[in-house]
């Protein structure tokens, strides 16, 4: 927790690293809002133009991964500090993982646009509609446990991955190619298998934004040595 615990300072302080962490979190926000609508729009149908712009949303991720990026190198290039180099490297760790939650949303999106009817999950599947809950609930918890500094939600939110949307949509997955897992059309086994792979995806990058909360920097992505 000690290299967490020095990010948090940093975002309490007024320099370039801390004006990072602060873009960090905003990111982290933003990308939480779409992913939020692409599944309200999945589920209920939505217009195209709706769903394109908000796909163009993505791009303010990109702008806030640059501008975090550009303000820790700026930082350490005038900057004698050298014990904020790890805190450096795990807001760069971070923006990664967010940009990526910006890419599946995008994919939720792309499914929204070329699926021709809603997608509700529990008229499909039972379990999927269980992956999408714990994910719209994990991506909540990860905020809450970042911002707040809540060692004890973030060790709960990891310890939780593998028991639960990461297994059960492997499960969806690997029904689907198989065919024990039948559905109404070619359309919706397609859609549905997406959509669940998409799920583990976020939930993957949202297990290794906790991580920066638990581990050293050699180990972030990864379940806490125990």
């Amino acid at each position: 927790m000690a290299m967490f615990d020095r990010v948090i300072s940093l975002w309490k302080s007024e320099d370039l690293l801390s004006q990072a962490w602060e873009e960090s979190f905003q990111m982290m926000v933003l990308s939480n809002e779409m992913f939020s609508a692409a599944i309200r729009y999945l589920r209920r149908g939505e217009e195209i133009k709706t769903l394109k712009n908000l796909k163009k949303r993505d791009r303010e991720i990109n702008e806030f991964q640059k501008s975090v990026r550009k303000k820790v190198v700026t930082h350490f290039s005038i900057s004698q500090k050298v014990e904020d180099f790890p805190s450096g490297l795990v807001l760069l760790n971070i923006v990664v993982d967010v940009e990526r939650l910006g890419d599946y949303t995008k994919n939720i999106l792309d499914l929204a646009i070329h699926y021709p009817d809603p997608l509700v999950s529990e008229d499909c599947l039972n379990s999927l509609k269980s992956i999408e809950d714990d994910i719209q609930s994990r991506f909540a918890d990860t905020l809450i446990a970042i911002e707040q500094q809540d060692e004890k939600l973030g060790k709960k939110l990891l310890k939780s991955y593998r028991k639960s949307f990461s297994s059960i949509s492997d499960k969806i997955v690997n029904d689907g190619i198989s065919g024990k897992q039948e559905y109404k059309d070619q359309k919706e086994a397609a859609a549905v298998t997406l959509y669940a792979r998409y799920l583990k995806r976020v939930g993957g990058h949202l297990k290794n934004i906790t991580t920066t909360m638990l581990n050293p920097y050699e180990e972030i992505g990864y379940r806490p040595s125990k």
